[in-house]
């Protein structure tokens, strides 16, 4: 626990320098929920401006209530690096039991599977910010189309990013079917989203290049 806290509680500069230690922890499922995290805020940002801009009165309870959920994102998002580190951690321990022991087995594949479902809820989370970017670029200010973009962007990495770790972990339980379950619900969430932020990030690019 106090290493997940740590983890969460990190600069940006010792973040960097904590993916680049010969450790195991963070890897590429913290790291992805940390871009996530970064595209959520954009897009809280996004609606914060635009919730006090007069000229978008007419929006204004619709980006006050983008930027709060925004916000919940961001922090849903920034507890997952802790979280992915926490499940990994339980991956160790599970391989750590003596080769003898009758429930190492059984302890690894349970370990396995809770390995998988942070990533999973990583997704999960750049989804609905995508959705949230997706209504920015509708209802927040034209000056702020690129940060829409980058947002779109990094959500879309983050997401690509933790289905990656969620196959390393699927990957090696025994339990098929299982595995095939989260296996499916990831390639659901991939098919859904990463085409609407690559439309996103088009769309938020192309209108910005038309403004300037």
């Amino acid at each position: 626990m106090r290493m997940s806290q740590e983890m969460m509680d990190k600069t940006c500069r010792g973040f960097a320098e904590a993916l680049a230690a010969r450790e195991p922890v963070p890897g590429g499922g913290s790291a992805s929920a940390f871009v996530g995290a970064l595209g959520a805020s954009l897009c809280g940002m996004v609606a914060r401006y635009g919730a006090t801009n007069p000229a978008l009165a007419d929006r204004a309870d619709d980006l006050t209530r983008a930027f709060a959920q925004a916000d919940e994102l961001a922090q849903e998002l920034v507890e997952l690096v802790a979280e992915d580190v926490r499940a990994y951690g339980q991956v160790s321990a599970a391989y750590g039991i003596p080769r003898g022991d009758p429930a190492r087995a059984t302890a690894i594949q349970d370990a396995l599977h809770v390995a998988a479902m942070p990533p999973y809820r990583i997704m999960d989370a750049c989804g609905r910010a995508l959705a949230l970017l997706e209504d920015m670029a509708d209802k927040g200010s034209r000056q702020l189309l690129s940060d829409v973009a980058c947002g779109a962007v990094f959500c879309r990495s983050a997401m690509q990013g933790a289905s990656l770790t969620l196959f390393a972990n699927t990957t090696s339980m025994k339990d098929r079917a299982r595995a095939e379950e989260l296996e499916t619900a990831c390639d659901e969430l991939l098919d859904m989203w990463l085409p609407r932020a690559d439309a996103l990030a088009r769309r938020a690019a192309d209108a910005a290049r038309k403004r300037g």
